[in-house]
C-alpha cells in the first residue's frame, strides 16, 4: 500500500512537473514575440482636426476617428469613477489581472453555460489597454495569454493614472466617437466638465457594446445599463444612495452634435478651409493629426453675407417668373408622411417645405414639413398655414413672367409641394423657389488678405461648386480700374482726354473686324478719364489700352494677381480673359491699400496637437514683441512687408475714381449706403455675368451673378442692376456700427478744380467742375492732348454719335 502511494505520489510530482513545465514553456512562447508595451509612452491617436472661427466659435470638425485627446487631470474624478465601476472594481488593488474576477466569471460562466445564458469576461482595464493597443481582437487562448502577460508588463511599467488615461481616450463610444472627450460632445454636446452624473452613468455604460446601449434604437436597454451603473458606484462608495435615486429617476436626454460646419452659413468657408489644409499637409495629418486651424471668418460678417447674396438671388429669380412646384404628392390621409420623405437642403434658412391642401381665389392652405425626431422618424404633429395672395403675386409663369396673377388658383394645385418663408404674420407664409440663377459673394480685409466672409452660392447642399474661389469667369468692365492704373503709372493724368468714337480693329490672322461699342451702342466724343471709369465706356477704356500698349496692361493684371498670363490682345482690357471672384476682390483690396501686394486667406495660423504654431499667414517676425517686462520702451512695431504693387498716388487716384462710379456713374445705387464707398461694376456681353467690386476704406467686397452654365439673364441684368444691390445691401450692414471714414490720401496729392467734361483747370463754383486728385509735380494741362484725336484748347461737347457695331463686353 506504501508502495502504491508512493507510486502515486511520484506520479503526481512528475505530473506536476510536467504541468509546470509545459506552463512555462507555454509563457515562454508567448512571451517571446509580445509587442513592444514601451511603445505606449509615445502613443499618438488619431484625433480629430477643429476649425475655429476668428473669434474662437467652432466651425467644422474632420477626421476619421472623432477623438480629442485629454490628459488624466482634466477628466473628472466622478466620470473615472463611473468607468471604474462598470469595467474594473478592483482596478487600484490589481496587478493588471484580476484574479478575483477572472475566478468569480468562472463561476458564474459555468452557471450561464449550463442555463444557455451569455457568457462573461473578466477583462480588466489594464487588459482592455494591452488588448486595444498592442493586440488583435481575435478570441484564442493565445491572445489572452499574451494579453495578461502584457498587462503585468504595462502595471509595473505606468501608474493607475496612465493607464487610465490611455484607456478613457482611445476607447470607441459610439456614433463615432473615440475617448469619452469626443462622447461628451458627440451624445450631450457638453465638455467634460459639464456632465451630470447620469450622463457621466450612461458614457460608463458604452464599452461593452455602444449599439446594445444606443440612445435612439435601444433608449430602454440604455436607461437600464445607466443605472446599473450607478448602482455600481453606490456599492463601491463614489455616490451617495439618495443621489443615485434622484440620478436614475433623470430623464434620459441624447443630443447628438452633427459633423461638419457648425456655423449657419459657413459651409463653403468651412470646405475651402479643409481643401487648402489637406493640400498643405495630406489626408493623414488632416484627419488624424489633431490640427487646430484658426480661420479668418467673422460669424456676423457671414450671415450677412449669405443674406445679401441669397436676397439678390431671390429678386431676379422672382423677376423671371415662377418654374412649378418641387413635386406633387397625394393629399388623401395623413400629408405628412409623403411631405416629410422629400428631402429639402439644409442650408438655406427659415425656408420649409410645404405641400398645398386647398387653395383658392385669395388664399392657398398648406400642410408644413414634419420635423424628424433623434431616431429619424417623423414627428406626429403636423402644422398647417396659409399662402395669401400677395405673398405669390409675383409667380407669373416663368414663360410669360409679365402677367398678371390675380389669383392663388392661376400658380398653385393641390398637392403641389413648394417653398414657403415666414411672411412676418403668424401662420402666414411667403411662397418661394430654390433660384436657377448662382453668385457669389466675398469680404476681405484690404491690408492684409484676411477673408472674412465667403459664400459660393445659394446653397452648398444643393451644389458644393464654390463660385467665388472655383468658378473662372469673364470679369467685364470690373477690369478697367487696372487699366487706367496702367495708364496713371505711365504718364496720364485722370484729366487726359480719350476720344470716345468707333473705331475698327482688324483681329491678327482671322482677318475679322472687331468693333468695340459702349453698353447701348452710343458713343460720347472726347471725355476725361475719369469720366471713362464713371460711365464705364468700352472704346475709351481700348483707346487708351492700344494707345500706350497691351503689354503694359497685361504687366498689371499679373502684378494685380487677376491673371497669371494675360494675353496681350485688347479685348482683354474690357475684361475678356477670366478669372475668380476672390482674384478680383483681392486686387480691389490692393486698390484701397494704397497699392500693397495681398495675399487672400482663410486661414490665421494652424497648430499641431501640442500647440506648437506650424503656420502662419502673417510671417512677420516680432522680436520686441517678446520682452518680459516693460520698461517703458517704445511699442514694438511691425514691419510692413508687402511688396508695393503701384505707386500709392495712382492707387489713391483710382480709388478717387472708383468713389466716383458710385456717387455719379454706373453703380449710384450704392449711394444708399451713406459711408464713403467705391467700386466698379462689370457686365459681360449678352449680359452672362453680373459683377460688382468695391470697397470701403477697410473692407473689400466682391459680388458675382450668373448661371453656372453661361446663359442670358435678360436686358438690364447688368453689374449695377444684379451685382451692386447686393453689395449695398451687405455693406448697409456690415458699415453700420461703422463711422463714415473717408479714404486716406496720401500726402502729396493735390486737389485742383476741373471741369469734368475737358479736363482743364476751373473755378470752383463753375459748372461741371470737380476736385480732381492730382499727383505731385502734376497739374490740369493748358492744352489738351485728346488719344485718337488732336491738341484742342477749346472746350469739348459730347457728340453722342450713334452707329452699329459687332458688340463687346461693358
Amino acid at each position: 500500500m506504501l508502495r502504491f502511494l508512493g507510486y502515486l505520489f511520484a506520479a503526481g510530482t512528475i505530473l506536476g512537473m510536467g504541468v509546470v513545465i509545459a506552463t512555462v514553456y507555454v509563457i515562454w512562447d508567448a512571451s517571446k514575440d509580445l509587442p513592444d508595451y514601451e511603445q505606449l509612452a509615445n502613443y499618438e491617436p488619431s484625433v480629430m482636426t477643429r476649425v475655429h472661427a476668428a473669434n474662437g466659435a467652432l466651425l467644422a470638425e474632420y477626421a476619421k476617428e472623432r477623438r480629442l485627446y485629454i490628459p488624466i487631470d482634466a477628466i473628472p474624478a466622478p466620470l473615472i469613477n463611473a468607468f471604474v465601476s462598470a469595467e474594473d472594481k478592483n482596478f487600484y488593488q490589481h496587478a493588471g489581472v484580476d484574479w478575483q474576477g477572472v475566478a468569480r466569471a468562472v463561476v458564474t460562466n459555468f452557471k450561464n453555460f449550463s442555463s444557455g445564458k451569455r457568457l462573461v469576461g473578466a477583462s480588466t482595464i489594464t487588459q482592455q489597454v494591452a488588448k486595444n493597443f498592442l493586440l488583435s481582437s481575435e478570441r484564442t487562448f493565445d491572445r489572452k495569454l499574451k494579453e495578461a502577460l502584457l498587462s503585468g508588463k504595462i502595471e509595473k511599467a505606468y501608474s493607475k493614472h496612465q493607464i487610465l488615461e490611455l484607456y478613457l481616450n482611445e476607447i470607441y463610444l459610439g456614433l463615432g466617437s473615440y475617448g469619452v472627450a469626443a462622447a461628451s460632445l458627440n451624445y450631450f454636446g457638453k465638455s467634460l466638465a459639464e456632465l451630470s452624473l447620469p450622463e457621466m452613468a450612461y458614457l460608463a455604460a458604452l464599452p461593452k457594446g455602444p449599439n446594445n446601449y444606443h440612445p435612439f434604437k435601444a433608449p430602454d436597454k440604455a436607461v437600464e445599463r445607466r443605472n446599473w451603473v450607478i448602482d455600481r458606484m453606490v456599492a463601491n462608495g463614489y455616490v451617495k444612495s439618495d443621489v443615485a435615486k434622484k440620478a436614475q429617476a433623470s430623464k434620459f436626454e441624447v443630443r447628438p452634435r452633427p459633423f461638419g460646419a457648425q456655423l449657419f452659413a459657413a459651409e463653403y468657408f468651412a470646405e475651402e478651409v479643409r481643401r487648402q489644409a489637406f493640400e498643405i499637409y495630406g489626408e493623414k495629418k488632416l484627419y488624424e493629426g489633431g490640427l487646430s486651424i484658426r480661420t479668418t471668418l467673422d460669424p456676423q460678417m457671414q450671415v450677412w453675407a449669405r443674406k445679401a447674396l441669397v436676397d439678390g438671388l431671390v429678386a431676379y429669380d422672382r423677376r423671371h417668373g415662377w418654374r412649378g412646384p418641387v413635386k406633387t404628392i397625394d393629399v388623401q390621409g395623413d400629408w405628412g408622411e409623403p411631405l416629410g420623405a422629400i428631402s429639402a437642403p439644409s442650408d438655406i434658412g427659415r425656408w420649409r417645405l410645404s405641400v398645398v391642401l386647398e387653395v383658392g381665389a385669395k388664399q392657398a392652405r398648406i400642410g408644413l414639413q414634419p420635423g424628424r425626431l433623434e431616431d429619424g422618424s417623423i414627428v406626429k404633429e403636423r402644422t398647417t398655414g396659409v399662402i395669401p395672395l400677395v405673398e405669390a403675386s409675383w409667380a407669373a409663369p416663368a414663360d410669360d413672367p409679365d402677367r398678371k396673377i390675380t389669383k392663388v388658383s392661376q400658380v398653385l394645385n393641390v398637392g403641389d409641394v413648394v417653398y414657403v418663408a415666414e411672411a412676418g404674420t403668424p401662420k402666414t407664409w411667403k411662397l418661394m423657389q430654390i433660384p436657377g440663377v448662382e453668385g457669389a459673394i466675398v469680404a476681405m480685409n484690404p491690408h492684409t488678405g484676411r477673408v472674412h466672409a465667403m459664400v459660393g452660392g445659394f446653397s452648398y447642399s444643393l451644389s458644393q461648386f464654390n463660385r467665388a474661389i472655383q468658378a473662372q469667369r469673364q470679369p467685364g468692365s470690373s477690369f478697367k480700374p487696372f487699366v487706367y492704373a496702367a495708364a496713371l503709372d505711365n504718364g496720364y493724368t485722370p484729366s487726359s482726354v480719350i476720344v470716345d468714337a468707333p473705331i475698327e480693329i482688324a483681329q491678327g490672322r482671322s482677318g475679322k473686324t472687331w468693333r468695340p461699342k459702349n453698353y447701348g451702342g452710343r458713343f460720347y466724343g472726347p471725355s476725361t478719364l475719369r469720366i471713362g471709369i464713371e460711365r464705364s465706356r468700352n472704346v475709351m477704356t481700348v483707346q487708351l489700352a492700344q494707345d500706350m500698349g497691351m503689354d503694359v496692361v497685361a504687366e498689371y493684371g499679373r502684378r494685380f494677381g487677376i491673371y497669371d498670363n494675360m494675353p496681350q490682345v485688347l479685348s482683354m482690357s474690357l475684361g475678356a480673359g477670366e478669372t475668380s471672384l476672390i482674384r478680383m476682390t483681392a486686387a480691389f483690396g490692393m486698390l484701397v491699400n494704397g497699392g500693397r501686394e495681398i495675399k487672400p486667406t482663410l486661414i490665421d495660423r494652424i497648430q499641431d496637437r501640442r500647440g506648437k504654431t506650424i503656420y502662419k499667414h502673417d510671417g512677420r517676425e516680432c522680436a520686441d514683441c517678446a520682452a518680459d517686462t516693460w520698461e517703458e520702451q517704445p511699442e514694438p512695431v511691425l514691419a510692413d512687408d508687402r511688396a508695393p504693387i503701384t505707386n500709392p498716388h495712382t492707387a489713391y487716384q483710382i480709388v478717387s475714381m472708383l468713389e466716383g462710379v458710385v456717387e455719379r456713374g454706373t453703380a449710384k445705387i450704392v449711394k444708399a449706403v451713406g459711408k464713403p464707398l467705391g467700386g466698379k461694376t462689370g457686365t459681360t456681353n449678352d449680359e452672362k455675368d453680373a459683377w460688382f467690386v468695391g470697397f470701403a476704406p477697410d473692407l473689400a467686397v466682391g459680388v458675382y451673378i450668373g448661371f453656372d452654365k453661361p446663359q442670358p439673364m435678360g436686358k438690364k441684368s447688368t453689374g449695377g442692376d444684379l451685382a451692386a444691390p447686393v453689395f449695398r445691401d451687405f455693406m448697409t450692414m456690415a458699415l453700420k456700427e461703422k463711422s463714415a471714414i473717408p479714404f486716406r490720401v496720401p500726402s502729396g496729392i493735390n486737389f485742383v478744380p476741373i471741369n469734368s467734361t475737358t479736363g482743364k483747370r476751373a473755378q470752383l463754383g463753375d459748372e461741371k467742375v470737380i476736385l480732381e486728385a492730382f499727383k505731385p509735380g502734376e497739374s490740369p494741362p493748358e492744352d489738351i492732348y485728346v488719344i485718337g484725336g488732336e491738341t484742342l484748347s477749346e472746350s469739348i461737347e459730347p457728340t453722342g454719335t450713334l452707329t452699329s457695331g459687332t458688340g463687346g463686353l461693358y
